[in-house]
């Protein structure tokens, strides 16, 4: 079965001062457009470079996740080094992924512009980071999503299938 992670990267959600939105938003947006049948593994942890690296690592070495998808960390305040830990974890970035992630959003939001988000692999899976805001999260999946499973079967994860009809 295909182990999907969702990862919400924040410090205030961390602490259960904030309630986690990103997260939510990620798992219904999946469970519309996925039809195979997929294991959903959820962590909130705070901001920094040492958490998210951390979790990345140990999702792709112990959990042999396929499918890891963050939510926050990739603006540019002191606090966001989700990018950072990308680098720090993966063998192989996927620029194209962060360059249409913000193409999509910039027709939606001026300040995509900001967004760093990016994505790469370890080992068999593919990491993908999402900016945190539900609303961006859907623009960006739905631009990048039809080439994640093309990607999964060139890494040798599990494979996924998405329903065709979702991508018009």
């Amino acid at each position: 079965m295909t182990q999907i992670a969702i990862v919400t990267v924040s410090d205030r959600a961390s602490r259960g001062e904030y309630e986690d939105l990103g997260g939510p938003a990620i798992e219904s947006w999946l469970r519309k457009v996925v039809t195979t049948p997929c294991a959903f593994i959820r962590r909130i942890i705070p901001d920094g470079l040492e958490s998210v690296r951390d979790v990345l690592v140990e999702l792709c070495d112990q959990g042999g996740v396929d499918l890891i998808l963050t939510t926050g960390g990739t603006g540019p305040s002191p606090r966001d080094l989700t990018p950072e830990a990308m680098q720090q974890v993966i063998t192989k970035e996927l620029p194209g992924f962060g360059e249409l992630m913000r193409q999509a959003s910039l027709r939606q939001v001026h300040t995509a512009i900001l967004s760093r988000q990016t994505a790469g692999v370890r080992g068999r899976s593919l990491i993908i980071n999402l900016p945190g805001k539900p609303a961006s999260i859907d623009v960006c999946l739905n631009a990048v999503f039809p080439a994640v499973p093309y990607c999964l079967e060139l890494i040798g994860a599990a494979p996924i299938i998405a329903n065709p009809a979702m991508f018009g």
